[in-house]
């Protein structure tokens, strides 16, 4: 997939709340940092860096990560309209193989942590719609705006889009996969997403 450099950065960001102090302790924010505080504390394991010790590292990050993520939101947005001209296994299946490009690319992303700096700028809720508004400081000091959107499932809050210095994650999936789709089809997609999964 193309444009890996935002997803990148979306996930960095994730993991940049790890170990700040956010200044609100609404309910959103709370759970995001609650979440990422568990991942900081899966990387920074002295036992868990052992290179024997990875595949548990791993599978640790992972479990966290589901319960973090909202997939079935996030997939459904990012296949846009042509979710809705899918069969319910053909839905299972999207879900399933973007979660894991999502998971990996993640989980690479997090074991290489080095100490980014988050301030939080606000937080918006509306019903059942939530939205984080924080600027992560990079080691050169650079300032980048980033927006979570969440949105309450089983009564929890749950991240189902990230907006890096205004582009959406989702939106950014969205139009690579209509690109695809549109020059392929949609089995021409999910064999893309076949052949990442089995990488």
């Amino acid at each position: 997939m193309r444009k890996k450099g935002l997803l990148s950065m979306a996930l960095l960001v994730i993991l940049a709340w790890c170990g700040s102090c956010p200044v609100w302790a609404g309910l959103p924010t709370e759970r995001i940092r609650e979440t990422t505080d568990k991942i900081l504390a899966i990387v920074t394991d002295p036992a868990l860096k052992e290179p024997a010790k990875e595949r548990q590292r791993r599978d640790l990050i992972r479990k966290t990560v589901l319960e973090m993520c909202d997939w079935e939101e996030m997939s459904r947005r990012s296949l846009g309209r042509h979710w809705a001209q899918r069969s319910e296994q053909e839905k299972k299946e999207f879900v399933h193989l973007y979660g894991q490009l999502l998971e990996r690319t993640y989980i690479d992303k997090v074991e290489g942590y080095s100490g980014e700096e988050v301030s939080y700028v606000g937080e918006r809720v509306d019903g059942d719609y939530a939205e984080v508004e924080l600027r992560i400081v990079t080691k050169k000091n650079t300032e980048i705006p980033v927006v979570y959107k969440l949105r309450t499932k089983d009564q929890k809050w749950q991240a189902y889009d990230m907006v890096i210095e205004g582009v959406s994650l989702v939106n950014n999936y969205r139009t690579q996969f209509s690109d695809i789709i549109a020059k392929s089809s949609f089995e021409g997609l999910m064999k893309k997403l076949r052949e990442k999964s089995a990488e």
